[in-house]
């Protein structure tokens, strides 16, 4: 097959979503299909180049940030990448195209299948489902609608990546059969030998929104002082300020090391560092960073979400605590802060769990057997 695959992120720049579709996209390549990935340039990387058989053409736009876009953002990919597609339909031909978000992705696809007939796959993610992170996104979901709705009717399959994305999807339009397929973790690239367990050193990783609930963690921390521990967030955001200045009235600020935007290998070298994960987050997809510390081998406390639900087992490989509830949040940490043996247990039983359940070969094959599908 060739692949047309749509992402205005893809690594370095974004998140989660732009870590799943590297991987599958590396996989589909591996598997010897040609795969061509449309997404958004930043600061000095090349315009186009080849990385892991992957052809990767990148397009100016207006994001200035790293990690996060706005509506103005992903409207100009739209724009520019509609553009720059009707030259690449002529050299490249795709046979399908694989659109990471609804939108802006999702338009793109929409177009190209009005134009050239080419049938398209729309893999949900998260922000770009009506219901997620309405403290957020109500009045974008509410303008994207009707886009939503045309693109969603267009396409050939429509993916998601937890069961309860799938939930508000459905929630949103309940005409479709939406599968999942979860994210996966390359477990290879993360190191679980040689890890101190006696004292507790905590880790976080992700943006600094209100989204991850990064404040309810430290509210919770701060009532368990009496304990050792120290913790490392390692993101950034716009809620970087308050966090700083609740760990100044809450008494903390020595014993929390924000560390910032990190490249792939620093986070890996952090939870190297670490022997607890800690993912207080309201609101989830499929969490790259869950998988990446389970397969770090870092036990996983994180709160109980979509997303949350299908990684962790609770118990076993970590601990689960109703969203917003600090206080179930603290009594969670007291025992896991305690107790190294059985950190380092849950650490060794997250580390099982990924090798056997969420590789990404298994996922690119689920990918593969869909775009397969969609073009009969």
């Amino acid at each position: 097959m060739k692949i047309l695959l749509i992402n205005s992120e893809y690594p370095p720049i974004g998140g989660g979503a732009g870590n799943a579709s590297s991987n599958i996209a590396r996989v589909l390549a591996q598997r010897g299909h040609q795969v061509l990935v449309l997404t958004s340039r930043w600061d000095d990387l090349p315009f186009e180049e080849t990385r892991e058989g992957v052809r990767l053409v990148r397009l100016s736009t207006l994001r200035r940030r790293m990690d996060r876009s706005n509506a103005l953002e992903q409207i100009s990919f739209i724009f520019t990448a509609c553009f720059r597609t009707f030259g690449l339909i002529r050299s490249f031909k795709p046979d399908i195209t694989l659109a990471f978000f609804g939108l802006p992705s999702g338009a793109i696809a929409w177009l190209l299948k009005k134009l050239y007939r080419i049938p398209y796959i729309v893999s949900l993610r998260g922000g770009d489902v009506p219901g997620f992170r309405p403290y957020d996104f109500r009045m974008y979901h509410k303008i994207a609608a009707p886009f939503l709705r045309s693109i969603w009717k267009h396409a050939d399959s429509i993916i998601a990546n937890s069961n309860g994305l799938r939930s508000l999807a459905l929630a949103f339009d309940s005409h479709y059969e939406i599968p999942i397929i979860p994210n996966g973790v390359d477990v290879s690239q993360f190191v679980v030998s040689n890890r101190d367990w006696s004292s507790p050193h905590i880790l976080s990783v992700g943006r600094v929104v209100y989204q991850k609930g990064f404040d309810l963690a430290m509210c919770a921390l701060s009532q368990l002082k009496a304990l050792e521990w120290t913790w490392t967030i390692a993101g950034d955001g716009p809620q970087m300020a308050t966090l700083k200045a609740m760990s100044e009235e809450y008494g903390i600020h020595d014993r929390i090391h924000f560390a910032g935007w990190l490249s792939s290998e620093q986070i890996k070298e952090q939870y190297a560092a670490a022997n607890l994960f800690l993912f207080p987050s309201r609101h989830e997809g499929m969490p790259n960073a869950v998988l990446e510390a389970m397969a770090s081998g870092l036990p996983v406390l994180a709160t109980k979400i979509a997303g949350n639900e299908e990684l962790v087992v609770d118990g076993e490989t970590g601990k689960l605590v109703p969203s917003e509830d600090t206080d179930a949040l603290r009594e969670a940490l007291r025992p896991l802060l305690v107790e190294a043996k059985m950190r380092e247990q849950m650490g060794r039983a997250a580390r099982q769990r990924v090798e056997s359940s969420f590789s990404w070969n298994r996922v690119a094959e689920q990918y593969e057997l869909i775009l397969e599908r969609a073009m009969k």
